[in-house]
């Protein structure tokens, strides 16, 4: 796990200056990552994305569900006025399978870069177009049967 979290923080830094994740999976089957996850690790292309509790891109990942309209909806959890918010965002899948826009703070585009569907799941966030909050924002999610969970290794 240790090794993940330094290839994940390795891949980050040395991606920073990048303005577009170019590489995803080929192919993602929506079926298979429905479910809870869990939020390990964030990274930003600028820490002040994520410098406070309450930036608007620090979300923690509770659930993704597959709608009937093949589009994925992500449940979230976010600190707003030292309150827990639970929020619901609708990613609309596009051309690229692994690829999702959302409007949230402005158009933004979501890349699932690598997943194994059960344990762990790598994808960015990133703006399409200029806003206040434009930056890249990673995030490393873990399921509920991921090898480390299973034995409370962290």
């Amino acid at each position: 796990m240790t090794c993940l979290l330094l290839v994940l923080g390795m891949a980050l830094l040395c991606g920073m200056r990048a303005t577009d994740v170019t590489q995803t999976m080929g192919s993602l089957d929506l079926t298979k990552v429905a479910g809870t996850w869990h939020s390990m690790a964030m990274a930003a292309s600028d820490i002040s994305l994520l410098d406070s509790a309450s930036s608007p891109l620090r979300m923690y990942i509770q659930e993704l569900r597959p709608t009937p309209e093949d589009n994925l909806e992500i449940i979230t959890s976010q600190q707003e006025n030292h309150l827990c918010v639970r929020r619901s965002i609708t990613a609309r899948r596009t051309e690229d399978p692994a690829v999702f826009a959302v409007a949230y703070e402005g158009e933004r585009k979501i890349s699932v870069l690598d997943t194994d569907y059960t344990d762990y799941m790598f994808f960015c966030m990133d703006a399409t177009e200029p806003t206040a909050e434009q930056g890249t924002v990673c995030q490393y999610l873990e399921g509920p049967h991921s090898p480390v969970r299973r034995t409370g290794q962290h």
